[in-house]
């Protein structure tokens, strides 16, 4: 067996892993980085992701006149998230955010490099406007991959002096201790087996949550939630939870893993990295949501950007495992949207014009992509056809051509003559949201479902996509795993998701949404702080 000796041990190739590294690296400490995932994909989730990111009181917020502070943040975060006033840590760790996004966070990512795009988007306003009382959500300009990139190239920089080692395609079976304190890890191989020995008096576990093994997010489900028979992984394969039970089995307390953030509307990817991977689409708020039956969901209709953890809850406690978005050419071109880098290039690759064009008349350049490459995204020029594709799709004849019609008529009822549209409240939440300019921009004018010159029509299949564990391993403040009574475990450390984005669940039940990213870095940067200072 190979035997090697190290200053420290990060476990997980994310970002809140590669964050982690590249500060212990700048400190002059000796690292070995341990990532399951092959080179290219290094990076994890965050290689994909989209890039938005919830951050209180930046320049940005400032030049478009939004009013915004730590204090507001905080009461936002508890209101919404609905944090338990008791649990110290998490409460702690949302306290510990709000107050440095700006700093170490935003400002620390413009020092390398990264910008942001020029508008501030408002996200999770809550049904009632219990959410973000103002925008927040930040746009990283190349989406996360360009901040992964970014983050790769600056670790290689800081140990380029040999430093740094790092073991793709391992796995870490064991943390072992000796004399109370942690003393390293055993890894493996995945491809020949061989087994490694890394000796460190430091190990930080940053394997991400368990929302990419559907087993363990099944036995963590609430009990007094509804679960889907069916849903898809938009989670990381090897985010599966087995951190978690080895750093339990030293005394470390996993709380809220029931707690999730999961999408209520994914598609399977067209061209799969993983079985059962999925697309998780931005819903558009103009479009029908509806039953297996082709009837809307109600009585209170389903809006996208409010509540998405509500959403989920509604999406699963349907009747079959997946719903429907009725909607016409005009909605989809200016509403459509897939989460992530993969499929928004022109933000991906900074080309501004472009993004400017789609945004202004239209992405129907990714409406006839998923039209070509998703059989989950259906087209036809007539209600009655296009239910005909929805029963096809399904192998069922659930959702009867009159009902489809009566559903649509039902909605367009609103704009007849004389009719207050308004009485709609999905109506009046697009109405509300178009308030805020960048809304404006990329949500439709209500307008009838069969306006005139609005189609084709499209129905998109959907199913509920898990993605992100809101729970994980209890922490302090310097990202120290805590035993049964609250005291660290010497020498052991979790960061990003693994530990709940911070505490074991700094979010609580909801999040502000945008908070993962940026509380991959915090967790990651108090743990490289901790560990310099001698744990």
């Amino acid at each position: 067996m190979t035997v090697v000796q190290t200053d420290a041990v990060v476990v997980g190739g994310g970002l809140a892993g590669i964050v982690t590294a590249l500060e212990l690296l700048r400190a002059g400490k000796r690292v070995v980085l341990v990532d399951r995932d092959s080179p290219e994909r290094f990076g994890g989730l965050a290689l994909w992701a989209f890039g938005g990111m919830a951050l209180v009181g930046t320049p940005l917020q400032a030049k478009k006149k939004i009013a915004d502070s730590p204090e507001r943040a905080f009461a936002d975060w508890m209101r919404f998230g609905e944090l338990d006033p008791q649990d110290t840590h998490a409460v702690q760790w949302a306290r510990h955010y709000v107050e440095h996004s700006r700093p170490d966070v935003h400002d620390w990512l413009l020092a390398h490099g990264i910008s942001f795009m020029p508008a501030v988007n408002w996200v999770e306003r809550g049904r009632n406007g219990e959410g973000n009382s103002v925008p927040r959500y930040h746009i990283v300009w190349g989406t996360s991959r360009e901040l992964t990139r970014r983050m790769i190239a600056a670790l290689a920089e800081a140990g380029g002096n040999g430093r740094l080692t790092l073991l793709h395609g391992h796995r870490v079976s064991t943390l072992e201790s000796a004399s109370g304190r942690i003393s390293g890890v055993l890894a493996v191989d995945e491809a020949s087996g061989a087994e490694i020995r890394i000796d460190a008096p430091t190990v930080v576990l940053a394997t991400g949550g368990i929302n990419g093994s559907h087993a363990e997010t099944r036995r963590n489900w609430p009990a007094d939630r509804p679960l889907p028979a069916r849903m898809l992984n938009g989670a990381h394969p090897y985010a599966d939870g087995r951190m978690h039970h080895a750093a339990e089995a030293l005394g470390a307390q996993i709380v809220r893993a029931g707690e999730m953030w999961n999408y209520a509307a994914g598609i399977p990817h067209p061209f799969p990295h993983f079985e059962g991977h999925g697309l998780s689409l931005i819903p558009c708020k103009s479009a029908l949501w509806l039953d297996h039956r082709g009837q809307r969901i109600g009585p209170e209709p389903l809006v996208t950007g409010f509540d998405t953890h509500w959403l989920c809850q509604r999406v699963a406690e349907q009747e079959q495992p997946w719903t429907w978005q009725l909607l016409n050419w005009r909605i989809a071109a200016k509403e459509f949207a897939i989460s992530g880098a993969e499929h928004n290039p022109r933000i991906r690759d900074q080309q501004l014009l472009r993004f400017l064009k789609e945004t202004l008349l239209g992405n129907h350049r990714l409406v006839r992509q998923m039209q070509h490459e998703s059989p989950h995204f259906l087209v036809a020029d007539t209600l009655a056809e296009l239910a005909g594709k929805m029963n096809a799709l399904t192998c069922s004849h659930d959702v009867d051509p009159a009902v489809l019609q009566a559903t649509a008529d039902a909605f367009d009822a609103n704009f007849a003559a004389g009719a207050d549209p308004q009485a709609d409240l999905q109506v009046q939440r697009i109405l509300h949201a178009r308030q805020w300019g960048p809304d404006a921009l990329r949500t439709c004018k209500p307008a009838p479902l069969q306006q005139q010159g609005a189609g084709p029509y499209i129905a998109i299949h959907m199913q509920l996509i898990t993605r992100k564990s809101l729970g994980g391993l209890r922490t302090d403040l310097h990202s120290r795993v805590l035993d049964a009574q609250d005291a660290p475990i010497p020498g052991l450390y979790c960061v990003g998701e693994a530990a709940g984005f911070g505490g074991g669940g700094a979010s609580g039940k909801r999040s502000l949404e945008g908070t993962f990213l940026p509380g991959c870095i915090l967790t990651a940067r108090a743990a490289a702080r901790a560990i310099n200072d001698g744990g």
